[in-house]
């Protein structure tokens, strides 16, 4: 018998990384699958936000009139990432040749993000017309960008991966029609031009470059560039998420059957994504409101002050959305009690403050009910209030006309030339562009980032008066889960006042169920719906 020793030839082991590499080969993919792992609930809705975050830039970037691949629009862009944490995206969107092992690693675990967070949003956005063509919109705006760094190489990796049928023409073709290249090919001098990749397409593919005169037309067929070739490939992206997000709606009566994606996805076009102003970092006293009110409150809360003040009332979406304001910058629970019923009280007796008003204000504070800690309303909440005939809520910029705008800016002293860029803007339906113009009147200096939020306006407006220190931002936990005592909320729009704490306890019975956060969401399950 035969003992001698025989070493077993090694298998190599498939990582975890090698196996996203195969899945997530490129920085750009068209989405043609959808995701089949199984990831957490929270991750899930992390990602939705990341998602959400990312496609409002490039909103912003639109609504700032800045060039497409512009040096402006580049630096706008890559700044806002940067500011809001999503620097996996930004990676994404410099080409694909890291080298480095470590940050090739990093650039996948960027693209799954990328891809996975893609198909959370279709769930989101299929349900109308008006929020697919959002979607589609941003969606455009983020593929042209991540393509605008591409290689001509990278290009052909591209198109090999993602099986579309268009290859760059020969030096012999290209030479037959370098006239007509040279001639049409804005920007570029000949040596450029002999380096350059073309690609042959029929001109049905390239309608807006023929519009612009930005290609070569020869017998029905196009000559395009490399650099301009994005505008074929993003034609046939966006049909790709039309049909995509017409599969999405057929299947959402099922997929809403979950109540863990039910509620995240019906609200994610209206969820605010940036900082929690839930816990206020300084303090303020009632005596100090009505100096702070006159430069570092929005437009919104000042006119809100200015009613209090004068009519001694507000209606119930009126002080919910004043007080949290209050709250949000400072004014603690014992100092809002003794403002409001200070005002209020000029009304009405302390038994009848005492019996409608004094809990609603401690609940909002987290004392009563459900302890739930409210958060102050963002600006895209506040716009999206309904709002009614003696109202003393909402966003002024979308609510007023253009006279009583102009008339309430002009008795705070504004310029009628700044009043109508102010103007401009809401008439438009900019309604946060025309806060930041009015941020920037009334302080005399330029704001480095939009107004999203009526507690950010405030903070950016005592950094400048120099009342407090720029600190770090910490990224935002948008929903705590935590059951009972200490749980976040975002208030939601017509609550009524006997509803407030209703609201706030079914919130919480909601999220006391902890199975539904431990269990994972199996996103071959929702593949498998799509398909069917």
């Amino acid at each position: 018998m035969d003992f001698t020793l025989t070493r077993r030839s090694k298998v190599p082991i498939k990582t975890e990384y090698d196996s996203l590499e195969n899945l997530y080969p490129h920085n750009i993919m068209m989405y043609n699958l959808p995701p089949t792992e199984d990831i957490k609930i929270e991750e899930f809705e992390q990602l939705a936000l990341e998602r959400l975050k990312l496609l409002r830039i490039f909103e912003q970037s639109t609504s700032r009139n800045l060039k497409f691949g512009s040096d402006d629009f580049k630096e706008f862009v890559n700044a806002e990432m940067t500011r809001e944490g999503l620097k996996g995206f930004l990676k994404l969107c410099s080409g694909n040749s890291t080298k480095n092992e470590a940050k090739k690693e990093s650039e996948v675990q960027a693209r799954r993000r990328d891809y996975i967070s893609h198909f959370i949003l279709r769930l989101a956005y299929c349900r109308s017309k008006d929020l697919r063509r959002w979607f589609i919109d941003q969606e455009l705006l983020y593929f042209k960008y991540k393509f605008l760094a591409l290689t001509s190489s990278e290009i052909k990796h591209f198109l090999e991966i993602n099986r579309l049928d268009y290859s760059a023409i020969s030096e012999e073709e290209k030479s037959e029609v370098k006239d007509g290249l040279y001639e049409s090919t804005y920007g570029q001098n000949a040596a450029k031009i002999e380096l350059t990749d073309f690609y042959k397409v029929h001109f049905t593919e390239v309608l807006d470059l023929i519009k612009f005169r930005k290609c070569f037309i020869q017998k029905g067929f196009c000559y395009v560039s490399s650099q301009d070739f994005i505008s074929i490939i993003s034609t046939s992206y966006a049909q790709k998420m039309n049909v995509g997000l017409e599969s999405c709606q057929r299947i959402l009566p099922e997929i809403e059957n979950d109540d863990r994606l039910c509620r995240l996805l019906r609200s994610l076009h209206k969820s605010y994504t940036g900082k929690d102003y839930t816990v206020a970092a300084n303090q303020v006293t009632p005596e100090s409101i009505d100096q702070l009110s006159n430069k570092s409150f929005p437009l919104c809360m000042r006119m809100s002050h200015e009613h209090l003040r004068a009519h001694h009332h507000h209606k119930h979406d009126g002080r919910r959305q004043y007080g949290l304001f209050l709250k949000g910058i400072g004014l603690s629970l014992e100092d809002a009690l003794r403002f409001w019923r200070e005002e209020f009280t000029k009304k009405v007796d302390n038994e009848k403050f005492d019996k409608q008003y004094a809990y609603n204000i401690r609940h909002s504070y987290g004392k009563e009910g459900s302890m739930v800690n409210y958060t102050p309303l963002s600006c895209l909440t506040i716009i999206n209030l309904s709002y009614g005939a003696g109202s003393t809520h909402g966003c002024p910029y979308k609510i007023f006309d253009t006279a009583t705008l102009k008339t309430k800016m002009t008795s705070y002293g504004i310029s009628q030339i700044h009043i109508q860029e102010i103007v401009n803007y809401s008439s438009k339906g900019h309604y946060q562009l025309a806060c930041g113009k009015y941020f920037e009147v009334v302080h005399e200096k330029p704001l480095e980032a939009g107004i999203n939020h009526p507690n950010q306006y405030f903070e950016q407006s005592q950094i400048i008066m120099g009342n407090r220190e720029v600190k770090k931002p910490v990224p935002n936990n948008p929903r705590k889960r935590l059951a009972g005592k200490g749980l976040n909320y975002t208030m939601t729009e017509n609550d009524d006042d006997d509803e407030l704490w209703q609201v706030a306890e079914k919130e919480e019975s909601m999220f006391s169920q902890k199975t539904a956060f431990e269990d994972d969401l199996d996103l071959t399950q929702i593949n498998e719906m799509e398909c069917n």
